[in-house]
């Protein structure tokens, strides 16, 4: 072995922060030497020094175990017999997970430690229900909080210690005190025309007029981190307000320690190399999405059969068609009396899409319902579409699959979310001062931040959008997931925030937009006719 490449592999250590004796480095530079080059893996030994990471005692032994584990996963997929193109995506390689079937975990704020709630959940909850909502929601961004390099608690009490350090302080404990103190908790309006902040102590009134804000819209029920002092009338006066920094998604995997949070549950070292090598090499890894399928509406049915024609004559069909919501151009609600047609719409929807034998064979179709179509309520979650309407379109289309808005996929090794509501144009509503515009002026933009440091698709005033008490966990994006589809009304927009993908389609009847997506880079193509 060269000594180039020994430099090379203790480099890769020292990045990392590993002091490996010379008997481990031997044991790195012996597995890339066996290493199949022919493998799925692009770089084994990043591979495995990122496994050691879990690993508590970093030596031979432990180097040896996961290059043994590696080695045999890559046999596995080299070995794997499969003479119907194995670069191909299907159905078997898309996990589809409905809202009301995510696991719910809680943090235990003594333990310091994530666990399953094995509990029922009543779709009508009780009280407490409701106050769990927000004490869970609390608990989940102080756990990331304290874990922050700048928020967290100094280990030595040193005046180098607390330099540059911003520790948080209990809303108790600002009874008697002077001088600027960082407080975190949940703004609310406890009475008319006065805004609390309160966390799991107690509640303080705040003045937000001066304040200087960062990006977002801050707005009740949001949850967000402030600097300032207390005045003499019992007013907590805020500087600086913004919301909770974000955590990486490896970071925030490693403190759940396993626990499967997404509802994709776990897979194997094999079948994991397999679908990670599957979505960099799959020809047909794009996925189409498009929001606002109105099928009682001439025109946006013809737009839609020109998009189906196009992609029918592709080289390699999508692998995934993404239809959201609203199926209708009229609201379903008490006064909707159409089902009938509807349904005989659908049928029709299903026709269309048989017409087109190549997609109907290669192509598997996802229908999420929006925040107007039929329903038990207006309330989050949605459920699926109900089975009346959508059976004569499962007669054209049997592998179709129907789920809940919001809406979760594993797409190969990537996590992906589906939420279809009116979100942004709620959020401006019901902002209780104007976004800063020091970062961005770009509304979408304010909203991806919004969601992302709240870890929660929809954090608005329950008064404004009612959800589920026992089912809020669904909506968590915490770790945070690889793409956030956001199905609105407003223009069709993209934007990458801190490695997360956020975009709207657009609305297609009213516009003509959809979106091609890429999971293998990430790529978002906005596209109209």
């Amino acid at each position: 072995m060269s000594s180039s490449t020994r430099k090379k592999v203790q480099k890769k250590c020292k990045i990392r922060g590993y002091t490996l004796e010379l008997d481990a480095v031997d044991e790195i530079l012996s597995f890339e030497s066996e290493f199949n080059n022919n493998s799925a893996l692009d770089d084994p030994v990043d591979i495995l020094l990122d496994l050691l990471a879990t690993q508590p005692i970093k030596d031979k032994e432990a180097v040896h175990r996961i290059a043994t584990r590696i080695l045999g996963a890559d046999a596995a997929i080299n070995q794997t017999p499969d003479s119907d193109g194995d670069d191909v995506i299907r159905a078997s390689d898309l996990l589809i997970i409905d809202a009301f079937k995510v696991p719910k975990f809680r943090y235990d704020p003594i333990k310091k430690v994530f666990y399953k709630y094995t509990g029922s959940l009543p779709i009508h909850g009780d009280a407490f229900s409701k106050a769990a909502l927000y004490k869970d929601r609390f608990l989940l961004l102080s756990q990331m909080l304290s874990r922050h390099k700048d928020f967290s608690k100094p280990a030595f009490d040193s005046e180098l210690s607390d330099f540059g350090r911003c520790e948080i302080s209990p809303i108790q404990s600002l009874i008697g005190q002077s001088g600027r103190r960082w407080v975190m908790g949940l703004i609310s309006q406890l009475e008319d025309g006065h805004f609390y902040l309160e966390d799991l102590s107690a509640s303080v009134e705040i003045n937000l007029s001066n304040a200087k804000i960062t990006a977002g819209f801050f707005v009740e029920n949001t949850i967000v981190v402030a600097e300032g002092e207390m005045l003499l009338e019992g007013v907590f006066q805020v500087f600086n307000c913004g919301f909770p920094p974000l955590e990486d998604r490896d970071k925030s995997l490693q403190f759940l320690a396993g626990h499967d949070s997404f509802g994709s549950g776990t897979l194997t070292e094999q079948e994991t190399l397999r679908l990670a090598k599957l979505e960099r090499e799959a020809v047909n890894g794009n996925v189409v999405i498009l929001s606002d399928i109105w099928l009682d509406n001439e025109e946006a049915m013809g737009k839609l059969e020109r998009v189906l024609d196009a992609f029918e004559n592709e080289d390699f069909v999508p692998c995934l068609f993404v239809l959201m919501g609203n199926f209708c151009s009229h609201p379903c609600n008490l006064g909707f009396h159409s089902f009938s047609n509807l349904r005989s719409q659908f049928g029709k929807l299903g026709q269309m899409i048989a017409a087109h034998p190549r997609l109907k064979e290669g192509s598997c179709f996802l229908f999420i319902p929006g925040p107007d179509d039929a329903g038990p309520s207006t309330v989050l979650l949605r459920p699926s579409l109900p089975k009346y309407l959508r059976e004569e379109l499962q007669n054209h289309i049997p592998n179709a699959i129907f789920s809940s808005n919001p809406c979760r996929m594993k797409f190969c090794s990537q996590e992906l979310v589906f939420f279809h509501q009116d979100l942004l144009y709620r959020m401006r509503r019901s902002c209780l001062m104007p976004p800063s515009t020091e970062e961005t002026t770009d509304d979408f933009e304010h909203l991806v931040a919004t969601i992302t440091h709240q870890c929660h698709l929809c954090p608005l005033p329950l008064i404004v959008q009612l959800i589920i008490w026992n089912y809020d966990h669904s909506l968590y994006l915490y770790p945070t997931p690889h793409t956030i589809v956001l199905g609105d009304r407003s223009e069709q927009k993209a934007f990458k925030y801190t490695g997360i993908t956020c975009f709207n389609p657009g609305s297609f009847s009213s516009d003509g937009a959809f979106v091609v997506y890429r999971p293998d880079n990430q790529e978002v193509e906005l596209s109209s006719l």
